[in-house]
């Protein structure tokens, strides 16, 4: 699977998606502008250990990112869809989208894909959740349906046996 961020501007919420991406063997693509630094230092210090482990990529824009896949099967993670995340019969290699935690992913980009565009349903008086709580939701449905191919899906007590 894979997760798009379009324009992050929050460092944690972009750590958070990262450390999702990596436990679950995703790839993680980011758009820039980027409103904060992915450089060692910085990376470092919010404890994003396992970041030069992750399967992340950079684009310049929108337009970069689709230059660079130009058969991917996007779908636009936003509060503003017809559709529900749920609606969607995921595929390994799809691209799930959301955008800058401050404006989501623009109109325009959204009105060119009207039928692609996935919302979680929540309470009318919400404006939105937090961005990596709404990546985990819609990355973990993806993924249950698939099965969760190569992942774990059995735990182990440390101290007792099941």
């Amino acid at each position: 699977m894979h997760i798009v961020l379009l324009e992050p501007e929050i460092p944690h919420n972009t750590g958070a998606i990262g450390r999702t991406c990596h436990a679950t063997g995703s790839t993680l693509h980011l758009i820039r502008p980027l409103g904060f630094s992915t450089d060692e230092k910085s990376i470092r210090r919010t404890g994003l250990d396992y970041w030069t482990e992750l399967d992340v990529r950079y684009y310049d824009n929108f337009a970069d990112f689709l230059q660079h896949n130009p058969n991917a099967r996007l779908f636009f993670a936003t509060t503003k869809a017809k559709h529900t995340y749920t609606d969607v019969v995921y595929r390994p290699d799809d691209y799930i989208m959301f955008g800058k935690e401050s404006k989501g992913i623009p109109e325009e980009i959204l009105l060119q894909y009207p039928d692609d565009a996935i919302r979680i349903p929540m309470k009318p008086d919400m404006r939105s959740l937090n961005l990596s709580v709404s990546a985990g939701i819609v990355l973990y449905e993806a993924l249950r349906q698939l099965d969760f191919v190569s992942l774990k899906k059995e735990g182990q007590l440390h101290h007792h046996t099941w």
